[in-house]
């Protein structure tokens, strides 16, 4: 369809400028060309607003139009799109929390940890859920508001909310740091309240119940749980699940009775679900080993997680007697998985603590509040004996693998004769021996 135009040379405009002109074809109505021209008429076609943007990957120009029924608003638009220019890109003053939320999930996709990225990819779910539709510049301290309030109103705890609070401002602070105009008050809105911490240590009669239950025997004084071993050690040495199931033969010395806390397990996330081969998300300067599936052996949080820690009698005890029992597995973990036709996999976390969590019910444990114990409050209960134990604190940190202290002084070094006694004191009061 033929139409005209008055443009200008366009090449010769620079970036962020342009120009509105009106285009005359015959479906406006518009008189036939004569000699190649339109003769003057009261003209009904849209106007047209161009605007430079730079160039393409390949090195010609990019432009970018607009069009409106009449001139006025085409010029405002043009203008509007100008000043998105001048603000650093095309789609900068109508960048959505959605649409940056995925932006900034793959850039920190490499820099983080993935329990931390686990989190943020959680917290992203609320924020696009709540305000995903709200554009970056609109935002309001309501708006930050509301994500914690839809949170709370599902059914989830101040934490959780708090917890997603978390990556919700770091995610708009990379926004402003990328030049998307994020109005500074919502940065200043109000943080979540945490719930009140209801973890704590099982009580001293409780410990020694599941102590005596875990570790009980036949009549031929065969173990009725064989890797009883697992609870023995997280009872005496305070070791996080996640570092018992990343615990490897490699790591334990039985005749130095020591064993060293160095792996964890963890999942890590396909690039590419559909294609496995494209390998796993790993943050930059992570060492991971792939042991099966997602699952891997990853380095400790902290340096303060990687740890040697001394065996006392009734560890080293459990140890050897596990040994013999302890399926063969090829990443040489000290407590594996079931076994299938692909081999031994590692300890599912989640049936682990469900085998905690049938011990409580065989024996009628409770915690105060009605539920049942986390495993993470066995670890509690390890630092509640050795402070009971009157153990000076940096030993208990040392022993603890804690990452700091909360007193001004500095982290002491820690002989490992000093925690052999202090864990040779938590074995007594568990009557191990």
């Amino acid at each position: 369809m033929a139409y005209t135009m008055a443009y200008t040379d366009m090449s010769r405009r620079d970036y962020g400028t342009g120009s509105v002109l009106q285009r005359c074809e015959a479906r406006y109505d518009c008189p036939p060309l004569v000699d190649g021209k339109r003769p003057k008429h009261n003209c009904k076609g849209r106007w047209y607003g161009v605007v430079e943007a730079g160039f393409t990957k390949d090195g010609t120009r990019r432009r970018i139009t607009v069009s409106a029924a009449n001139k006025t608003v085409a010029k405002n638009r043009l203008r509007d799109k100008q000043l998105e220019m001048d603000a650093g890109g095309s789609s900068r003053r109508t960048m959505t929390v959605a649409k940056w939320a995925t932006e900034w999930l793959e850039t920190i996709e490499t820099k983080v940890t993935p329990s931390a990225l686990t989190t943020d990819k959680a917290a992203v779910k609320w924020i696009v859920k709540t305000i995903g539709h709200v554009k970056i510049a609109d935002l309001t301290q309501r708006d930050i508001r509301s994500v914690a309030a839809a949170i709370r109103s599902a059914g989830k705890s101040s934490t959780t909310a708090l917890r997603y609070h978390g990556p919700l401002i770091r995610m708009l602070k990379a926004a402003a740091a990328d030049d998307l105009k994020v109005p500074p008050n919502v940065l200043l809105a109000d943080t979540p309240t945490a719930a009140a911490n209801d973890r704590e240590a099982l009580s001293f009669p409780q410990t020694l119940a599941a102590i005596k239950h875990l570790t009980r025997r036949d009549d031929h004084g065969a173990l009725l749980l064989p890797d009883s071993s697992r609870w023995t050690l997280a009872f005496l040495q305070g070791i996080r699940q996640a570092e018992v199931l990343g615990l490897t033969w490699d790591e334990v010395d039985l005749e130095d009775e020591s064993l060293t806390i160095c792996w964890q397990v963890k999942g890590l996330t396909y690039r590419d679900r559909a294609n496995p081969k494209a390998g796993f998300i790993v943050p930059d300067g992570y060492e991971a080993r792939q042991i099966a599936g997602t699952k891997h052996l990853v380095r400790p949080k902290s340096k303060a997680g990687w740890r040697k820690m001394p065996l006392v009698e009734w560890g080293t005890a459990a140890l050897v007697e596990w040994r013999e029992l302890a399926p063969e597995n090829p990443q040489g973990l000290v407590w594996p998985g079931s076994a299938n036709k692909r081999g031994v996999w590692p300890r599912d976390p989640a049936s682990d603590r469900e085998e905690w969590y049938a011990t409580q019910r065989e024996l009628g444990i409770e915690h105060p509040a009605g539920r049942e114990y986390k495993v993470h409050e066995i670890r509690h209960t390890t630092a509640t004996l050795l402070m009971k134990l009157n153990v000076p604190e940096s030993v208990r940190i040392a022993i603890m693998g804690h990452s700091k202290i909360t007193t001004t002084r500095g982290y002491e070094h820690v002989d490992i004769t000093q925690a052999r006694e202090a864990l040779k004191g938590v074995g007594r009061m568990l009557e191990l021996g």
